[in-house]
């Protein structure tokens, strides 16, 4: 049996991929339903493990009744190997139980995670406009292990509920009156804690909020590392990701004082059952109701009562904090990319052609895209690859002394901001798109045909873990050869010359250990290997000194020699090899041609020549 980790099917059109999103308790229901058979060998080894503790005080009051007070040796020995049985069947119920439950948790913990993966790849770029890092981080971490809590607790529950009505039929069969008091009282011990439970849900509420946050700062932080030590600007963050650390710390001692007054009305309710049952039951014996062993037993199932109450306390006190963690995953999976896929598949070497910049993209062509204004160009490539624009990410509060209040209303702000942007984005993803590919609007296209042969490698490109080959190659699909060749005309040899291991060397996530210049050749260097039918680079020499640039500029053209190309750049080694030149003035297009044409312009001659002296 594969269980560590268990294979978690949650990529396939099963019902493991569609979560039931409706409402957070429907989504826990859901993580349960997923794997009902290991919840229910959980329930049912559950109920066994507990069996000892709910039979034991009724085979030890038979021993006393029947065989000590009688002097039956044999009676003795018959109660007591049949009690030893059922702790042997309880011991060997609770190792099985230990096992369904490290299985139960890890399905739980590894399916949320590849969920969360799995919609993170279908969202792609929409991803950080509908989440925040920090959240998508803490649902495939925290959240995931708490829904692992929830269903171990649920299973403990259902078997302390087991064990609680047996001990009930066992107390009511022999004490009708003992029965009905715990019959009456478990329930209302039980309902006692639920006016503690709503300001336990908000200050669990609050603390997961602002702990997503801090994982926000801390991977800002984290990859902003570089830059931030080359301003002086590290000591200012750091004192900000301490102060929003210290606003988690507080919340969670709030969120713990919450738990520990819920645990101690537990244990204070039920000892205080406890007292009654003893009373009551002492009080049958000197009225001849019950016989010493009887209420020896009552004894015993009055301690044992403590068990399921508390575990009832324990599952509510965890089923509050599984909605918690359930609302955000909610908001999460339910996220739809706002880009309406179409029927047709994009033809070889089409025509594309931009109608809001005028732009048209030849097959076959290369073809540099200038603009005073770099992020009309930006735009455009984002056009061209099928791309929503960028928008500014929010940030995490920086405020120190925020109230309870102002920080929800802030979050609620920010929430809303949020809401209004998937909204807009709907908006757009419902029209026309602007692009044409021969004459058909992108709207029409299928976006993985759109994804397999239109590729985007802007500046914001990044590198993923792993070795040199892997993030050269990450489909693993080319030869040494090929990757070589992608190597030399992205200018990259000297990284490779550089890694102690060559093609197996590690390279960290971002591409930390390498300098910005060989982190962006890299990156040309995969989307060159891919070879894409349409490819569309913005910068990509922005980070390269002059001579470097020069030899990436001359071997790029021939590289992508009779395949589409588009660059976006102001760079004169670039534009000097390009076919064609496009100049963009306020986002279209006013003149096309030669490099040596288009100097003649001023508005040309004023951007090229910016580019020429920060060459120089």
């Amino acid at each position: 049996m594969h269980d560590f980790p268990p294979l978690v099917d949650a990529y396939t059109p099963a019902e493991t991929s569609r979560p039931d999103t409706r409402s957070p308790s429907r989504f826990l229901f859901w993580t349960l339903r997923v794997q009902w058979d290991v919840v229910a060998a959980m329930s049912l080894t559950g109920v066994l493990w507990m069996l000892p503790g709910a039979i034991s005080p009724l085979l030890f009051g038979k021993a006393i009744d029947s065989g000590i007070l009688l002097g039956d040796v044999h009676a003795v020995l018959f109660w007591a190997g049949l009690l030893t049985v059922v702790i042997l069947i309880g011991a060997a119920a609770g190792i099985a139980q230990h096992t369904f439950v490290v299985r139960g948790w890890l399905i739980a913990m590894y399916g949320i995670q590849k969920l969360t993966t799995r919609k993170a790849v279908q969202l792609g770029h929409i991803l950080p406009r509908r989440a925040p890092t920090g959240e998508v981080l803490s649902i495939a971490s925290s959240d995931a292990d708490v829904f692992g809590q929830t269903i171990e607790v649920f299973s403990r529950m259902i078997g302390a509920l087991g064990s609680f009505v047996l001990v009930c039929v066992l107390m009511f069969t022999t004490s009708p009156t003992l029965g009905l008091v715990v019959i009456i009282a478990a329930p209302l011990l039980v309902g006692a804690a639920s006016p503690v439970l709503r300001p336990l849900n908000a200050a669990q509420t609050a603390e997961r909020t602002q702990n997503s946050e801090l994982t926000s700062m801390a991977t800002d932080i984290v990859a902003g590392l570089r830059i931030l030590r080359g301003i002086g600007g590290e000591r200012t963050f750091g004192r900000n990701y301490a102060d929003q650390s210290q606003k988690v710390r507080w919340l969670g001692v709030a969120t713990g004082t919450w738990q520990a007054v819920t645990e101690t009305i537990g244990v204070l309710l039920s000892g205080l059952l406890l007292v009654v049952l003893v009373w009551l039951g002492s009080h049958e014996m000197l009225a001849g109701e019950l016989t010493v062993g009887q209420l020896i037993s009552f004894f015993g199932y009055a301690l044992f009562m403590v068990v399921p109450l508390q575990t009832f306390f324990e599952f509510a006190q965890k089923w509050v904090q599984g909605l918690v963690s359930a609302r955000k995953t909610i908001t999460l999976l339910s996220a739809t990319s706002p880009l309406a896929d179409g029927e047709q598949a994009l033809a070889p070497r089409p025509q594309l052609r931009d109608a809001a910049s005028g732009v048209t993209v030849e097959p076959g062509r290369f073809l540099a895209v200038v603009s005073a204004v770099p992020d009309d160009s930006a735009a455009l490539a984002d056009r061209l690859g099928r791309y929503l624009p960028s928008q500014q990410q929010d940030e995490a509060d920086e405020d120190e002394d925020l109230g309870r209040r102002e920080a929800s209303a802030r979050r609620k702000a920010r929430e809303a901001e949020r809401a209004a942007a998937a909204r807009a984005d709907a908006a757009v993803g419902a029209i026309d798109w602007g692009v044409t590919a021969d004459g058909v609007d992108y709207r029409h296209v299928r976006l993985a045909s759109l994804r397999e042969r239109v590729v985007v490698s802007d500046t914001g490109s990044q590198l993923f873990a792993g070795t040199l080959q892997e993030v050269v190659d990450p489909w693993g699909t080319h030869s040494r050869s090929e990757a070589e060749d992608a190597l030399h005309t992205a200018a990259a040899e000297d990284v490779f010359a550089a890694m102690p291991d060559g093609w197996q060397s590690r390279v960290d996530e971002l591409g930390r250990g390498l300098s910005g210049g060989q982190r962006q050749r890299v990156v040309l260097a995969r989307a060159l290997l891919l070879d894409p039918e349409v490819l569309v680079l913005v910068e990509p020499t922005s980070a390269v000194d002059a001579h470097t640039e020069a030899a990436i500029a001359e071997r790029l053209v021939r590289h992508r020699r009779g395949r589409t190309t588009v660059v976006m750049t102001a760079s004169p080694l670039i534009l000097h090899h390009a076919e064609e030149v496009s100049l963009l003035v306020d986002g279209r297009e006013v003149a096309r041609g030669s490099h040596r044409d288009l100097l003649t312009l001023p508005a040309y001659r004023q951007v090229v020549g910016r580019g020429m002296e920060e060459d120089e």
